[in-house]
């Protein structure tokens, strides 16, 4: 299950870390579309969402996330090996890609908000109120992020990251975290994980 259903720690202390992942949190994960921005004509940012200073074209996301979201190189980093993806088109927002180790049942997770054109702010204005866990991040490779958690997910285990590319889009990256890996912090693998998509997108942007 992804983390669009319902709404790590580097070098080989990554690797390590999300191999010993439990799947035992995934099916509470909260998830976009369990944070589905509301309709709104105000114009963006708002709702308190910082405006994205270098925004990419969304026509870089591909509308294939599970071939272009992460490498068979960096999936063997986060996940120990590099499972087939899983790719989602039904959550509403944009296609999302999931990758499990079915071993460890560790899990990452890359998804494309391509379709509610609120970006950022759309994340500040539904899920902020909610969440259990929000944290703003320190820009990834020059793009705003923050790190959520809804009381639908386990924030001992279970992070997501959302990055704006620009004002109406976002790159969503999450990852599971199993008992073995009690005390580690998932949202630090988690912005791991999403440095490594910005890093794909922007090669692709070429830039």
């Amino acid at each position: 299950m992804t983390a669009r259903s319902a709404l790590v720690i580097f070098g080989v202390a990554l690797a390590a870390g999300l191999t010993a992942c439990s799947s035992g949190n995934s099916p509470s994960a909260p998830s976009s579309s369990a944070s589905a921005p509301s309709s709104t004509s105000q114009a963006l940012p708002h709702s308190g969402a910082p405006k994205v200073p270098n925004p990419v074209a969304s026509s870089i996301l591909d509308n294939q996330p599970c071939q272009s979201g992460l490498t068979a190189a960096q999936l063997t980093d986060l996940l120990g090996e590099a499972p087939q993806g899983s790719p989602d088109t039904t959550a509403g927002l944009g296609p999302s890609c999931n990758w499990t180790n079915s071993e460890k049942g560790s899990h990452v997770d890359v998804a494309y908000d391509s379709e509610s054109h609120e970006g950022l702010s759309g994340w500040y204005e539904n899920t902020k109120p909610k969440a259990v866990v929000w944290r703003e991040l320190p820009a990834i490779q020059g793009f705003p992020a923050v790190a959520h958690v809804t009381s639908a997910g386990d924030p001992s285990t279970f992070c997501q990251i959302s990055i704006g590319i620009n004002d109406q889009t976002t790159v969503d990256v999450s990852v599971g975290l199993g008992p073995a890996k009690k005390g580690t912090d998932p949202c630090q693998a988690a912005t791991i994980a999403a440095g490594m998509v910005v890093t794909n997108l922007k090669q692709k942007a070429g830039s």
